[in-house]
Formats: structure tokens, sequence, C-alpha cells
């Protein structure tokens, strides 16, 4: 999506689907509510929409009230949104109703599930797109000219697609700066304590059990004992007993199944963990160098800078990263 076409933005349109996501669909439509208190302009206006109208219930058991999509003329953007049964929920009335959209030239978005909407009506072929990490498998599968990426939200020319949870704030906080600015989406993130606004470089952290499913029990318990001494980290050999295998065992299956070896993988804990103390926390680097399980600040700050291209110190200077500068997001370039 070009800089002046998101700037553009002014009129979104949400077609939750039955059993829709309320935390997705609420973080997103709260983020224009803000920012309309906080500049005292009606900058934003939102319409939730269904194809015939009437009340739409959340999986947690609220509802919506929402206009036919008829009457609701051409939104600057759409978003549909998902939830539980995304398939069996979304009908060809749905379909229908996405594809008038994009025939009126609006841009297309979805939240949570609501992907799977937007690729079956055939509205994201050739494109890149995320959602949740539980559906990635088996959407490409079904979609195989869609590229499902990792991240937590993804803007490819005119779609704008995330994931659920609460990553749709950070999405719609990314997708206003250009309108409002950087100051102004800092104001916003404090006002719903946010300590750290994620851009599109972010991942979503998908559990090991849904990257390699359930079955090697021993995998998931050596990396367990990782997790859980981080500070003092424990040798390979320790690692390897504690687990009951031996070393060689313990190398083969980290190269099989993730494809690094073991203190790869344990150091990358160690510097996720250390990214999020820097960003979310208070705490010294120097602090966050012990509570890491690194000898030394030297140590600490080269292995850091190898991982994430910026030096510690750097990192806890940026307060938003990319939001200033929304002309040069990372947006997707199509493969097509």
């Amino acid at each position: 999506m070009s800089p002046d076409r998101t700037a553009s933005l002014a009129h979104f349109a949400f077609m939750p689907l039955p059993n829709f996501t309320m935390i997705a669909f609420t973080n997103a439509i709260e983020v224009l509510r803000m920012a309309n208190y906080l500049t005292g302009q009606k900058l934003y206006t939102w319409s939730i929409v269904s194809p015939e109208g009437g009340p739409v219930s959340a999986s947690n058991g609220l509802s919506v009230d929402t206009g036919a999509v008829d009457c609701v003329g051409q939104p600057d953007i759409v978003f549909v949104v998902g939830g539980i049964d995304v398939q069996r929920e979304t009908t060809a009335a749905h379909l229908a109703a996405l594809r008038r959209f994009a025939r009126l030239g609006s841009a297309l978005g979805s939240l949570c599930t609501g992907t799977y909407a937007l690729a079956r009506a055939g509205l994201l072929a050739g494109y890149a797109c995320a959602i949740h990490w539980e559906n990635m498998s088996a959407l490409k599968e079904e979609f195989p000219d869609t590229r499902f990426l990792k991240e937590l939200f993804v803007i490819d020319r005119d779609r704008v697609t995330c994931t659920g949870g609460v990553a749709p704030l950070d999405m719609m906080l990314n997708l206003i700066a250009t309108r409002v600015g950087s100051a102004k989406v800092t104001q916003i993130a404090e006002q719903f304590i946010v300590e750290h606004v994620r851009d599109t470089s972010a991942q979503q952290r998908m559990p090991l059990v849904a990257r390699l499913g359930s079955a090697n029990k021993s995998l998931f318990e050596v990396i367990s004992l990782m997790e859980n001494n981080i500070e003092e980290p424990l040798s390979r050999e320790e690692l390897a007993r504690l687990a009951g295998m031996s070393q060689r065992q313990l190398q083969r299956l980290f190269r099989e199944h993730l494809g690094m070896t073991p203190t790869h993988y344990y150091l990358t804990l160690r510097l996720r963990r250390a990214r999020e103390l820097l960003l979310q926390t208070d705490m010294s680097i120097m602090h966050i160098t012990m509570a890491c399980g690194f000898q030394s600040a030297c140590h600490f700050s080269k292995s850091y800078r190898d991982a994430f291209g910026t030096a510690p110190t750097r990192e806890r200077r940026r307060q938003l990263p990319p939001l200033a500068v929304v002309p040069s997001m990372a947006i997707v370039q199509s493969a097509a």
C-alpha cells in the first residue's frame, strides 16, 4: 500500500463472521477511537457490516449490531474478522460481499482467521498474508497461490492481514502513523499501557508443538530445560544427562528437527529473552547481561549485534521502531 493511500484511509469497515474473536475486533477499533479522542478531530469513522445486517455473535457470547453491506457505500478499507470454525462460518454471502468491495476498489484486510475468508474468495492469490499460527499449515495446503508468512501482520499492496489477539492493535498503530504522526501514535500506545509497539518485522511466536507436532517429547523436554535455565545456562553435557540421552543423540535431535545445534538454539532463546527485557523493562544492560547468562557485557553485545543487527544500547534507545517512517515500512513485495 502506498504511503499516500495509507494516509487517506478514513472510513474503516469491519465484517465480523459468526463466532468472531472479540479481542481482535475491539483492539482494532479502539485505536481509531483513541486517535479521534486525542486529536480532538473525527479523523476516522467505522462501520460494522454483515451480508444482511443484524446482530452477529462473537465466540465469547457477546454480539454486535451490524448494518447491511449494501448500505455502507465504499469504505476505504474493509476488514473481515474471523474466529473459531471459520471454514463453516464463512458463507457464500460473505464471499460475495468481499468480492463486491474488491470491485469497488476498497482495500481489504483481515483479523485473526479472517484471512481464510479472503483466500476462499480468491482475493489473496499472488499476495503475501498473515494468519494465526494454528491455521497456517492447513491454509498453506489449501491455497498454494498465497504466501502465508509468520509475521504478526502483513501489508502487501492493497491487502492488510493480521493475526489475532492483541496484534491488531500493533497493526492499526502502524497503519495510522502516516496520517497522525509518530508522536500521536506514542500517545495512543501510552493510553493503552503499551510499552513497545511491534512493527511489520515482528513474528508470531509459534509453539514448537505447532511446528513439529507432539511426537518428540525428548526435544520438548530439552527445550523446557533451556527455558527454565536462562540465567545460569546448562552445559550440553548437563542437558543430555538430564534428558536421559547421549550428547550425540542431543546433537542429532536438534539438527533433524530444528536445523541447528543445541548451543545455537540455547543462545537464541537467551538473546530473545534479552531483547524482551531491553524493550519492555528499565533493567540496566549489565543486569540483563547477567539475567540472560552472559559472562561479560562485551560477549553479550557482540552476540546481540550478530543476532539482531544492532547493539543493545541502540536497541534500548529505540522507542517506537519504524513507526515514524511508515513510508519505508517493510511492505512485502508481490511474488508475481
